[in-house]
């Protein structure tokens, strides 16, 4: 049970779970009592420490409490669980009392008769609750305590019926996983395939590469160490960001099997045997906070021909058997789907099929009661995991070369979640199991074969055998010098066809029929502005027909023809003045109309085509003409306010108002002190506390200003730990913006410094003497010391804050440094850092997060050979909003980026120029159907296509085989051109080449190709040669 200190159960998930069993248990007796067999009662006992761990009975344990509390009895009725441990465990179990099912704790101690009443009180329980108790027959419990109890129970037997509780605890308890237990098993599955594909398959292929001898036992151990080391760690980019290596432990294996014996089976184990090239079975499990997940793979060493076909139909049957594993499907009917196929396949092949093709999988390795056979009829539900195992075992290989491999067997094992929407998951899937993946090839083949001697003689050890998952097309080693970097960008170009493909398609899905030119925008409309709504609200001045201004009602009310007509601010374009002389002065006004064509913004549409506008109106005074410009003043300065207020409008309209915060009273908060907040309040920079409530957080400075923030308001939660970083970051990413001051702000960011000025250890007096080398060295590790504790506090209150919020409303996500880029996202160079869900700036304000799931397709501008520099764009699947743009990205981390779009599934596109983005989108937004109909985004794979011919073509102008070169070279000799002459020949060619490369580039690129082909430098240049002849 570990350090009995440290035991925290948590009471909620408790209460939850054992409500959710209780429930399942009263359905069931209302149904017919199909799966409970109609107990009344269920007692589990769980004994020693020592005892096999991981049966019914241990799982129980660990599924209600977290923890295993050995030499405990559990009682179960539908109202009450009867509870007897021993003291210490009962301090635990205390807290959990006052619940929906009653919890009654009965204490064991040293007095015999005091213990035998308790027992006594159990089994007066049971009596009374029925004449069925449910038990674990196949549970073996040890000890004395699990000896007194069986020989207890058994004394009631004639009274009591003993019935097998296995199928319903799994039925009703352990075979649905919740989301917590789902997200253990996904750790488990990813550590699973980290040590499969990134250790197993290198140190296998090495091994058989350089024909060492290595046997499957030592192979294993080093396999084993892999999870208490820095394996983990120095792959944590590859792992969620909440993963721990230190909650790691084996459920099953490594196995590592060769050499024709095999076993199949979860109780396997490796042999002293050395590994064989031949057919290599390796198989392990791991367990994350007891929750398990296996994986096995088989990898073929210069198959034969049935091999690969047995091996490829054993990879359809467990294809087939994952895709037809959903909820409402019986287990036997997926055993017999892949029977099915065999039978119509390769029918002799079935009686090397498994028996079963895997079982339920969680905190018990094999769910014996969810057993994927020909008889088990118990059906698969939304979030079951299971192990999916397929296998031919014992298969006859007469071709084999090793006369004790004279048999070989097939397996493939993954780990898989069943949903309710027919989606099976795959937990494994990362690790490849398709045929072009799992095949070495060391021998030669015969239409290449050499004799034995030369073959030996030419074997070049640094050439190593890979798994053809690391390779390309060639088998053969001598074919395979320079391919791991083509066939990496092959497969990248391959796959990124394939995103374009799906992009492609789901556009035409979505934009199915035409937007008639507004891809679902409302269509403009001509505006309508009412000045009054009764007479009474006319201003009275409008009687003496003079021109009056109303800012009340942003109106202007004008005399036309004997009468006040009232014109809204908003009709009004322009108004002017102008002094004719002669004390006359002329008031122009321009109204809005459409059809002027001006400018977009003007441009207006015709609500009726047969309607008559006024464009203008003039008015010519006598008065002074201070009063004419009074006018206009007015007109133009209620203009102004009109429109500074529809723009704070416009930028407040996405602006929600949040609930009220519910705080937390009957306890203290969890709280982080003495940070700081950006953006600041008042524009000042003071230090406060944030706390977590009950719906959200509030950060709180000395002056009583207050920052809300709701847990339903957060996008994304975010943990930068201060390594290479003057500050540590917990940053909150908003869904809807909000006011903090008079800024609005989608982003709030709570930090520390972490820099040496931050702490004064002088205690503001001046320093006395010079620091030593080891007084420096002991500052150094101050510093450090200091940096990880900073780290741990606000990683430990990001998860605070994770764990006090809804379920899957978020979780803490940490930049990975490793795969960042220097960019500049708005006018500052800036460190550009990937995470798991988003692209985030978060150092330099104004921050930068970007939603990679929102990011529909990415464009690299500026690939061009000789700069520097490249531009990125990310294209938003909301097309109404701008792209992002990420400008001077040094070309260095091109490849890095490009890896990381292509690992995240977001196809991009490459070009030499700066495209204009404005036009483009609203060219998509015009009308989006017709834009996926005419390609979608491939116009920009087509415009990095072309320039990639263009390159290959302009290359290839310059190519010169060896004649040409000796052509050359010999004309150059006799060459009578003198210095003039060639300099003439010089400047003429620079100018035919302006549109091409640049003339030293050029000269330097002929020096280079003339040192490759033996010249030297005066041989490969003709004016050289004229200036020696002159001497």
């Amino acid at each position: 049970m570990g350090d009995e200190n440290k035991v925290e159960i948590d009471k909620t998930l408790f209460h939850e779970r054992l409500g959710q069993f209780v429930t399942a248990w009263k359905t069931d007796k209302r149904s017919g009592d199909a799966i409970f067999g109609g107990v009344g009662s269920i007692a589990i006992v769980l004994g020693k420490a020592d005892d096999a761990p991981y049966q019914k009975s241990n799982a129980i344990h660990f599924w209600l409490l977290g923890y295993e509390f050995p030499t405990t009895l559990f009682v179960f009725t539908p109202e009450t669980l009867y509870i007897i441990t021993t003291p210490k465990k009962a301090k635990h179990l205390e807290p959990l009392k006052d619940g929906k099912v009653q919890i009654e704790i009965l204490i064991r101690g040293k007095d015999a008769e005091q213990n035998a009443k308790q027992l006594e009180k159990c089994l007066d329980v049971i009596k009374t609750s029925g004449k069925k108790v449910g038990v674990l027959p196949k549970s073996q419990a040890s000890g004395p305590f699990a000896d007194d109890w069986t020989k207890a129970l058994g004394d009631i037997s004639k009274d009591v019926e003993e019935v097998d509780i296995s199928t319903a605890l799994s039925a009703g308890a352990l075979s649905a996983k919740d989301e917590h237990e789902l997200r253990c098993i996904r750790n488990a599955s990813r550590a699973c395939t980290l040590l499969m594909s990134e250790f197993f398959v290198d140190e296998m292929s090495g091994i058989l590469d350089a024909e060492k001898k290595v046997s499957h036992k030592k192979l294993s151990d080093e396999i084993d160490k892999k999870i208490d080391g820095k394996f983990f760690p120095s792959h944590k980019a590859k792992l969620p960001n909440d993963f721990n290596a230190e909650n790691l432990d084996w459920a099953y294996g490594p196995v590592i099997q060769s050499g024709g014996k095999y076993d199949l089976k979860l109780t396997a184990q490796s042999n002293d045997a050395n590994l064989s090239p031949d057919t290599i079975i390796a198989g392990l499990g791991l367990r994350y906070r007891s929750y398990c997940a296996t994986l096995a793979r088989t990898y073929l060493v210069d198959p034969s021909k049935a091999q690969q076909n047995n091996y490829k139909l054993l990879s359809q049957v467990h294809e087939a058997i994952i895709k037809e594993a959903k909820e409402g499907v019986a287990a036997k009917d997926i055993y017999n789907k892949a029977l099915g196929i065999i039978r119509s396949k390769k029918p002799d092949l079935e009686k090397y099929f498994l028996k079963n093709v895997g079982g339920g999988i969680g905190i018990e390795t094999r769910d014996n009661t969810l057993i994927l056979n020909a008889k088990n009829a118990r059906v698969l539900k939304d979030g079951m995991t299971l192990n999916i195992t397929t296998g031919f075992s014992d298969i006859p290989n007469p071709d084999s070369r090793d006369k004790n491999a004279k048999t070989y067997s097939l397996l493939i094992s993954d780990t898989i979640r069943i949903r309710n929407d027919d989606k099976t998951v795959n937990f494994t899937s990362s690790t490849a199991s398709e045929i072009d993946n799992i095949e070495f090839f060391f021998q030669q083949d015969e239409d290449a074969a050499e004799s034995p001697e030369k073959s030996k003689s030419k074997k070049d050890s640094k050439i190593g055998a890979v798994a053809t998952s690391n390779i390309t097309k060639s088998r053969l080693r001598a074919e395979r010098t320079t391919q791991v970097d083509e066939g990496a960008e092959q497969r990248r170009r391959t796959h990124q066809k394939e995103l374009a493909n799906k992009r492609q398609q789901a556009g035409l899905e979505k934009y199915k029929a035409s937007t008639n030119g507004q891809n679902g925008v409302v269509e403009k409309k001509f505006k309508r502005f009412e000045s009054y709504k009764r007479e009474n609200q006319i201003p009275a001045s409008v009687k003496e027909l003079g021109i009056v201004v109303d800012e009340r009602a942003s109106t202007i009310v004008l005399p036309i023809m004997g009468r006040p007509v009232p014109f809204h601010i908003h009709t009004i374009k322009t108004v002017s003045a102008n002094d004719e002389g002669g004390n006359i002065t002329t008031l122009r006004i321009n109204f809005l109309s459409p059809g002027q064509g001006v400018g977009r913004k003007d441009d207006q549409p015709f609500e009726d085509p047969q309607a008559h506008f006024v464009r203008s109106l003039t008015y010519r005074s006598k008065d002074s003409s201070d009063r004419i410009k009074k006018i206009v003043d007015r007109i133009t300065e209620l203009r102004k306010s009109l429109v500074k207020r529809e723009q704070e409008k416009k930028i407040m309209e996405d602006v929600v108002e949040q609930e009220k915060l519910s705080e937390i009273r009957n306890r203290k908060p969890s709280r982080l002190d003495s940070v700081y907040v950006r953006p600041a309040l008042d524009g000042k920079r003071v230090a406060g506390e944030v706390e977590i409530h009950q719906n959200g957080l509030r950060y709180r400075d000395h002056r009583a200003n207050v920052i809300d923030v709701l847990f339903g308001n957060i996008k994304h939660l975010f943990f930068q730990p201060c390594t290479h970083e003057l500050i540590v970051i917990i940053h909150v990413h908003l869904r809807n913006p909000i006011m903090v001051g008079k800024k609005k702000t989608k982003d709030i960011q709570f930090y520390r410094e972490a820099t040496d000025i931050a702490f004064d250890e002088t205690g503001n007096r001046k320093r006395k003497h010079r620091l030593h080398d080891d007084e420096e060295y002991e500052m150094e590790q101050e510093e450090r010391r200091r940096r990880a504790g900073l780290d741990k506090e606000f990683r430990n209150f990001g998860e605070k804050v994770q764990n006090a919020a809804p379920q899957d409303s978020f979780s803490v996500d940490i930049p990975m440094r490793d795969l960042g880029f220097s960019g500049v996202p708005f006018r500052s160079n800036v460190y550009m850092q990937p995470t798991t869900d988003c692209l985030v700036q978060l150092v330099e304000p104004p921050f930068t997060v970007v939603t990679l799931d929102e990011i529909e397709v990415a464009h690299l501008e500026r690939i061009q050979f000789g700069l520097k520099n490249f531009d990125m764009v990310l294209v938003y699947k909301d097309y109404h909003r701008p792209p992002n743009h990420i400008n001077t990205i040094p070309v260095e981390a091109l490849d890095n980026v490009k890896d990381w779009l292509d690992s995240i599934d977001i196809p991009f596109t490459e070009g030499p120029l700066n495209l204009n983005w404005g036009s483009i989108m609203k060219t998509v937004t015009a009308d989006t159907h017709a834009f996926f109909v005419d390609g979608g985004w491939s116009f920009l794979q087509a415009e990095s296509d072309s320039e990639n011919e263009e390159e290959e073509d302009e290359e290839s102008a310059f190519e010169m085989d060896d004649e040409e070169i000796d052509e050359a070279s010999a004309s150059s000799e006799g060459s009578d051109f003198d210095d003039d002459a060639s300099a003439d020949a010089s400047e003429d060619a620079s100018m035919d080449d302006e549109s091409g490369e640049d003339w030293d580039d050029m000269d330097a690129k002929a020096e280079e190709k003339d040192k490759q082909n033996g010249f030297g430098k005066d041989e490969g240049n003709g004016k050289s040669k004229a200036k020696k002849r002159k001497r």
